[in-house]
């Protein structure tokens, strides 16, 4: 009885830690032009924060979303303009969007550190 009552604990706990994983979006990532950003949760959503370049420290973009899709606002630092955005994280790769007026959009994919 000790035994099944310590494996039933056991799964239980393993099934909780899914529950408490992050997001796919959640970890540092190159960007296309060769900088460091970080993805971390920040309130309810995730907050794109730059960690090496000339706009190091600056947060440019925040979104939210779950399972791998992503959207709300990415900043263009060297321009400083705000647009909306999206991203898909698929495997390692994050694909990052910016609009504007949904109809003029950049794409950029992003590697997994």
């Amino acid at each position: 009885m000790i035994r099944m009552t310590g494996m039933i604990a056991g799964a239980m706990l393993a099934f909780s830690g899914i529950a408490w994983a992050a997001e796919p979006i959640e970890g540092n990532w190159k960007t296309a032009s060769g900088e460091t950003a970080a993805i971390g949760k920040c309130g309810s959503a995730f907050c794109v924060t730059l960690k090496t370049g000339k706009h190091a420290g600056k947060q440019i973009g925040k979104m939210s979303g779950t399972g791998g899709n992503y959207s709300g606002e990415i900043t263009d630092p060297e321009a400083d303009k705000t647009y909306s955005g999206s991203g898909a994280v698929s495997g390692n790769s994050l694909k990052m969007k910016g609009c504007v007026m949904s109809v003029f959009c950049k794409s950029q994919t992003w590697t997994r550190l």
